[in-house]
């Protein structure tokens, strides 16, 4: 057990969760290396604090919105990255958290066995830690508390007054919710959450952080920042700032040797002719940074370009930020509207055809650990709609390691080193090919996926890799455990009013279905692909014995899933 921490526990038991099954007891061995470890059960890390000048960025002039300002202006106010002198002065300075107390008493081929042994001694390890999650998202991923209640964790959520997730306290499954004004600049934000979280130390009901970590797109980059300061485990901002600026993604993956398709910055208009010339088509318009395929569009011709970029613009000034996450506005007057934030960023690149495949791939000690292809169906052109998924890939095995090696490589010459990683791919007629790098556990179907096909659960290596605990996911057999597990987005095939959702009830009662939700309400009016970006109206997922059975099943509902719009 460790000595120091905080007094909360979850009043919940666990089997009322809808997650993997409660880790078994630990060995009697393990159980006696760590009841050796002996630390100081009253004293905070944050005695004794580093500030430094030099870590605040400059701030913007005018009212910024804390995550337009991520979407549009990235970095804004956000503190510069530490020099590696100031990040070892603050290593110096800190005393270690009590989850690294625990790790250097215990033998190095112990904490990293790749077996279930190990799995369960790095469960212990996690069990009691205080991590806090800045921003919660949107409410779908209440799944990542309640698994991380079950894991013994001590979560403390940072996000707006008026979130959702408040109401987790109130139910047991966090000890804490901190409030702060997101609409604040990012400076603001910043600040106000580091000060928040170094107060933790002295709240008996969680004591020091362990870990600060997201699951929200916009938040990556904050987070890697707080957590350079404060001396936790997490990406270095360098890595992040690359990842999230795909114009920057494609520089280091050049000097690295990679494959990098043709592409132009485009800051104004005056700038497509040359962006033409440089990129030729047919190529694909997309926002620098962003989410979801949102503001990406095919481009064919100079008057497809110019249409496309002007449509681009105006869509993406038509969004909403909710929940550090971008979207589509769904008339509820939830979230922020970004036009006032908007510049006109935009990457031109060059086209890339064949099939595109998601990799999910868990870092530790600078190399994978994991790396899972899910295989992605034909997009809706020209906005780029997800239409299927498929998982484990059914591409020849020479292709996926091809895409797995490009993704790793691609991380490496980013500068990750630890953690779970989401890289879009496509396999093209000329080879693999880079779309983008997401830091963070994908979103959607995504955990859900990995854990029924290879028993690898996402979230629970997210929480290692925040605490600095290493990662070596526990595959039984060399053959997918969970058959195939195939999904799908519904999106709406012409524009109108979406009548009713009957067509998902009786989905919901067949055999080999996961789960058939809405992502709108009857009564909704959805757009459809002739008028603009597709609306999705609902997500499916299926699992049968083998990846082919899977699809096969879920192409057959597709067919027959009519939605009524009028």
């Amino acid at each position: 057990e460790r000595l120091r921490k905080g007094s909360w526990t979850s009043p919940l038991p666990s089997p009322h969760l809808q997650c993997s099954a409660e880790p078994e007891g630990l060995d009697l061995d393990y159980e006696w290396l760590l009841d050796m470890v002996d630390v100081d059960n009253a004293a905070s890390r944050f005695d004794r604090v580093v500030d430094m000048d030099a870590a605040h960025g400059v701030h913007i002039e005018g009212a910024r919105h804390f995550l337009t300002e991520q979407l549009y202006s990235y970095p804004g106010s956000l503190p510069r990255a530490l020099t590696l002198s100031e990040r070892e002065r603050v290593l110096r300075v800190l005393q270690p958290t009590a989850t690294f107390e625990m790790l250097n008493r215990i033998p190095a081929e112990l904490v990293e066995a790749k077996s279930q042994e190990g799995q369960k001694l790095r469960r212990k390890l996690l069990a009691g830690a205080t991590i806090v999650f800045f921003t919660a998202g949107y409410a779908g991923k209440r799944f990542i508390y309640e698994r991380a209640m079950q894991l013994g964790v001590k979560s403390v959520i940072i996000e707006h007054p008026d979130s959702w997730a408040k109401s987790l306290v109130d139910e047991g499954i966090i000890a804490k919710f901190i409030p702060i004004d997101m609409s604040q600049d990012a400076d603001a934000v910043f600040q106000q959450s580091l000060d928040a979280i170094r107060a933790l130390g002295q709240d008996p009901l969680t004591l020091d952080a362990d870990a600060c970590v997201t699951f929200c797109e916009l938040s990556v980059p904050v987070v890697a920042r707080l957590c350079e300061v404060l001396g936790l485990p997490g990406h270095r901002p360098e890595a992040v700032d690359k990842a999230r600026d795909k114009h920057r993604t494609r520089a280091e993956m050049r000097q690295a040797g990679l494959p990098t398709p043709k592409n132009m910055l485009i800051t104004a208009p005056e700038q497509l002719p040359e962006a033409e010339q440089t990129v030729g088509f047919p190529a694909v318009i997309k926002p620098i940074s962003g989410a979801a395929s949102l503001g990406v569009k095919k481009v064919s011709s100079s008057e497809e370009l110019r249409h496309g970029y002007a449509e681009v613009v105006a869509e993406l000034s038509k969004l909403v930020v909710t929940s550090g996450a971008l979207a589509q506005d769904d008339g509820s007057g939830k979230g922020i509207r970004a036009e006032k934030a908007m510049d006109c960023t935009i990457l031109l690149e060059q086209y890339l055809d064949g099939g595109e495949v998601d990799v999910d791939v868990v870092m530790s000690g600078g190399e994978w650990r994991y790396a899972a292809v899910t295989d992605n169906g034909p997009t809706l052109e020209p906005y780029f709609n997800e239409t299927w998924a498929v998982c484990p890939s059914l591409l020849p095995s020479k292709q996926q390691k091809e895409l797995k090696d490009l993704a790793v490589e691609t991380l490496k010459c980013l500068g990750f080193t630890e953690g779970v990683f989401h890289v879009e791919c496509k396999y093209t007629s000329h080879g693999p090919q880079l779309i983008e790098v997401n830091a963070r556990m994908g979103g959607g179907q995504v955990h859900e996926t990995n854990e029924r096909v290879w028993g690898v659960d996402l979230v629970e290596e997210t929480l290692f890799a925040a605490a600095g605990i290493p990662c070596r996911p526990f595959i039984a057999t060399k053959d997918p455990p969970g058959g195939g597990v195939a999904y799908c987005d519904i999106n709406a095939e012409v524009s109108g009013t979406l009548q009713n959702l009957d067509f998902l009830v009786s989905l919901q009662q067949q055999e080999g279905i996961v789960w058939a939700k809405p992502y709108v309400k009857a009564g909704t009016k959805v757009v459809g692909p002739q008028d603009g970006l597709p609306t999705w109206i609902a997500e499916i997922v299926v699992q049968r014995r083998s990846a082919k059975e899977a699809l096969a099943y879920l192409h057959k509902i597709q067919a027959e899933i009519k939605p009524e719009i009028h």
